[in-house]
């Protein structure tokens, strides 16, 4: 009797577990279904698409993918195609553009298949958690909820799975903090960001394990790239700063602070010493200073005004994160702070009384010249006119 009550446990669990995947399965197709039909309507129609550009050939092709991110609500990968592939990424590419990440994951993962088979694994399986690279269905706490694989929160060079509401995996659940990833473990699938793919991997073959047309299926047919090119948007401004790497969204990183300080100590430390040549300048070379920028136009408060303004102007583009004009201005700044620093040094030395030597050799001014030349000068003009006849004994 038990034996009978346990085998009709076991055949209604049985039976019951085989619906429920049944169920599954109708859900998950639907919700493929209703994922592609949504992208296709008039929202999106034309907006990830090859357009009139087709590639045939992908052989000398080459994809680099270089971040994750949500644009328009929608998690996108961006990416670059660059035509030659031997030039690792190193050339102009011929567009940078963005893909859905289900889209460009779905692409990889065949790519990636393609080339474990190349090699010899026919028994090769991709790892379980590459279902939700599609909308999947799961129950949580008797709620209907839908997973799937995109951008992750805290990094945009990796991926995580994300939880949403409906079929379409279009509405995020998220947390109070905003956060829509679960804790799902997607460390087996790594795309490759930031390093150059071929799209087409070539992987050593005998001649008598291949047919005719391997080599001509594998031109053309180049899942990774074909994917994403099939499913593309080209990246506009906002998507390109959107796609900036987060240290460059945030402003100033730590190696820019530093640098930026060690240019202002630099700076701040040359207009004291400036300061202090000026002061102890002679009163010939204040007026040979004064005549040379009265020549040119200029006053000493306009000078000074001109040196605040453009510190003040570096404080402004550097607050506005715009780094390549703050670090231009600051090199600047710093270069002529430097050599005008440089001249007084040089001009000092000369009216101090260090020993000039001319171009040919002699000497034009001996130390101390200044007050020597002009006592010895009273002297020889003291019994100027007058002769002294030589004392005969």
């Amino acid at each position: 009797m038990w034996v009978t009550l346990l085998a009709i446990t076991v055949s209604r669990s049985v039976a019951e577990q085989q619906a429920y995947y049944d169920d599954q399965a109708v859900a998950n197709d639907d919700a493929n279904n209703a994922y592609n039909n949504y992208y296709d309507s008039s929202q999106y129609n034309g907006a990830f698409s090859a357009g009139d550009d087709t590639i045939t050939y992908w052989t000398d092709y080459a994809i680099l993918p270089k971040r994750c991110i949500v644009y328009n609500n929608v998690d996108v990968l961006v990416f670059s195609v660059h035509e030659e592939y031997y030039k690792q990424c190193q050339d102009s590419p011929i567009g940078t553009y963005i893909t859905p990440v289900p889209n460009f994951l779905q692409g990889y993962l065949q790519y990636y298949q393609q080339i474990q088979e190349d090699k010899g694994y026919d028994d090769y399986e991709l790892p379980e958690v590459a279902q939700y690279a599609y909308c999947t269905r799961i129950v949580i706490e008797n709620e209907e909820r839908w997973l799937q694989i995109g951008c992750s929160d805290d990094d945009a060079l990796s991926i995580a799975v994300n939880l949403y509401e409906d079929n379409t995996c279009t509405t995020r659940v998220t947390t109070n903090d905003g956060y829509d990833d679960t804790n799902i473990d997607v460390s087996e699938i790594n795309l490759p960001f930031k390093h150059c793919q071929s799209c087409v991997m070539w992987v050593d073959k005998n001649d008598d394990e291949i047919d005719d047309m391997f080599y001509e299926n594998r031109k053309t047919n180049a899942p990774l790239c074909s994917t994403a090119w099939n499913y593309k948007q080209s990246c506009d401004r906002k998507c390109l700063r959107t796609g900036l790497e987060s240290e460059s969204r945030e402003g100033w990183n730590t190696p820019d602070r530093v640098l930026l300080a060690i240019l202002g100590v630099f700076g701040f430390g040359m207009l004291i010493a400036i300061l202090n040549k000026r002061q102890n300048m002679s009163n010939k070379d204040a007026l040979l200073e004064q005549a040379a920028m009265t020549a040119a136009g200029l006053h000493q408060t306009h000078v000074v005004g001109i040196f605040l303004l453009i510190i003040l102007v570096v404080t402004v583009f550097g607050l506005l994160q715009l780094k390549n004009i703050t670090w231009a201005l600051l090199l600047i700044m710093n270069t002529t702070l430097f050599g005008y620093l440089m001249k007084l040094t040089v001009d000092s030395g000369v009216s101090t009384g260090e020993t000039v030597v001319g171009p040919d050799g002699t000497i034009i001014k001996h130390a101390e010249s200044d007050d020597s030349s002009v006592e010895s000068m009273s002297k020889n003009t003291k019994n100027a006119g007058t002769y002294m006849l030589p004392t005969i004994t």
